[in-house]
């Protein structure tokens, strides 16, 4: 069975760089940290998405759509990449976003404004729930309008969009290869899953023994497992890729979440200052930096005992770091 990989657009500045964090290895103690640059795939256009919307803009582009809908909570990494590519490539934009204490005209929502998307923001209480509703009436006006709208779910986390993940593992095969080095471990942050699963996948169709392991900052792991799951059967049934699900190792750790999605404690933005000031790696409250103080958790507590070599891949999300600046500044002043 051949896979019918699909059509993609140049959207990111690939390949990024895989950098070794040396000082704060050393401060942790256990193996050598190194970090797979994805906060570098542009400037404005950064982050992991960027990957994920190369395959998911060019869908969109072959089905002749002019308007891409997506959604996302309002300091959204994804939406506010998606506002910038889509502006790149001349077409419309609507962000269906989820309110967020961090609401404010800042960050993310600063660049989406900036961008030219068309922004309509709906209470956080039932946004889940009522989610296909918002998505059918926004479609649904741009249609009677003479639009075409392509629709495109939280994180571009779908069996198009793993597809930037996938292609991201033959780049981090060839970094392992340059840099002489033979991890067992790679790690991110999963909100939406894409990613996660993403990687999850290309290191299975690549035949390698690499974990995957993912640090939540939202979900359950049962619930990443399905939604992993969920992802590669769409990938599977759209492109003919020869997978099982249930064969995947798909791990989890839930235990570093907090207050929920968006909300990040003191030992957070600690870990973001630890980690910029040892080896200026900077790290934002929502995702990479939750993830990364698991990270030295689990390292604390022996996980990673004999392995000398793990990557972490850095999902971006910088823009994110701005309407968090009362706490930052909290933080840094105790």
């Amino acid at each position: 069975m051949t896979i019918a990989i699909p059509d993609k657009i140049s959207l990111a500045l690939l390949p990024t760089p895989l950098q070794l964090l040396n000082r704060t290895s050393r401060l942790l103690g256990g193996p050598r940290i190194w970090v797979k640059r994805d906060d570098l795939t542009g400037s404005a256009l950064s982050g992991n998405k960027v990957r994920k919307l190369e395959f998911v803009m060019a869908q969109a582009i072959k089905e002749n759509a002019n308007v891409l809908v997506t959604c996302g909570g309002v300091q959204s990494n994804h939406c506010r990449a998606t506002a910038i590519a889509a502006a790149q490539q001349g077409l419309k934009c609507h962000l269906i976003l989820r309110e967020e204490p961090t609401g404010q005209f800042d960050g993310n929502l600063l660049l989406d404004s900036i961008s030219g998307a068309v922004i309509s923001r709906f209470p956080k209480a039932g946004f889940s729930a009522r989610l296909k509703e918002y998505f059918n009436e926004t479609v649904s006006k741009y249609e009677q309008q003479g639009e075409k709208c392509f629709s495109i779910p939280t994180g571009a986390s779908d069996g198009i969009g793993v597809w930037g993940y996938i292609n991201c593992v033959n780049e981090l095969l060839r970094d392992f290869e340059f840099h002489g080095i033979n991890p067992k471990t790679v790690i991110c942050a999963t909100g939406s899953g894409g990613t996660q699963a993403g990687l999850t996948l290309g290191f299975h169709l690549a035949q390698s023994e690499i974990q995957v392991e993912s640090f939540a900052v939202c979900d359950d792991a049962e619930y990443f497992k399905n939604k992993v799951k969920t992802d590669v059967i769409d990938c599977s049934r759209k492109y003919s890729v020869p997978v099982e699900p249930e064969v995947l190792k798909i791990q989890t750790h839930d235990a570093y979440i907090g207050a929920g999605y968006g909300l990040a404690n003191e030992d957070v933005f600690k870990t973001i200052a630890l980690v910029a000031r040892s080896d200026g790696l900077i790290l934002d409250p929502v995702y990479t930096g939750k993830a990364f103080y698991g990270l030295m958790e689990e390292i604390k507590k022996g996980r990673y005992a004999g392995q000398s070599d793990i990557v972490f891949v850095h999902t971006g999300g910088v823009f994110g770091l701005f309407p968090y600046r009362g706490q930052i500044e909290n933080t840094l002043n105790h």
